[in-house]
């Protein structure tokens, strides 16, 4: 397994910040390599909503299939995808640190559940880190305007 760990500390409320990222409609606004969302399930945000994010990563989109499951406003949601050969869980937390201030922390676990994906994964790791910080930063940017 592989633990990939991104932080950002934004001006802006946790309901705010919880909003950008927790709901896929703002968050597929606020980053651009979001090209499209088609969602699966009648449910667009909290547990059990489904949806296929298609996204550039880097010159070539790719599209994923995404549950919520997990969703606690506004401190945390959880979001896991099959996909590749691995498992993606991903967990974006808030925590206030001072008046309209937060930390968003994103953590992402991989665990490969084929071969190929066991090669390839630790390849990619570094690539995987820059489009999270690339999130993250159109996320602050867009709750602190």
């Amino acid at each position: 397994m592989s633990t990939t760990t991104v932080t950002r500390t934004i001006c802006a409320s946790a309901e705010s910040v919880f909003e950008a990222v927790a709901h896929i409609e703002n968050f597929s606004k606020i980053v651009p390599e979001i090209r499209k969302v088609e969602f699966l399930s009648e449910q667009k945000f909290g547990v059990g909503a489904r949806f296929k994010e298609t996204r550039l990563m880097g010159k070539r989109e790719g599209t994923t299939t995404i549950e919520v499951t997990e969703y606690a406003s506004p401190e945390r949601v959880r979001m896991v995808a099959d996909e590749g050969g691995t498992i993606w869980d991903t967990t974006f937390t808030i925590r206030p640190t001072a008046a309209d201030q937060v930390e968003l922390v994103m953590v992402m676990e991989a665990r490969a559940h084929k071969f190929f994906a066991k090669l390839i994964n630790p390849l990619i790791k570094g690539m995987i880190r820059k489009f999270i910080e690339k999130d993250l930063d159109a996320v602050k940017a867009h709750c602190e305007k």
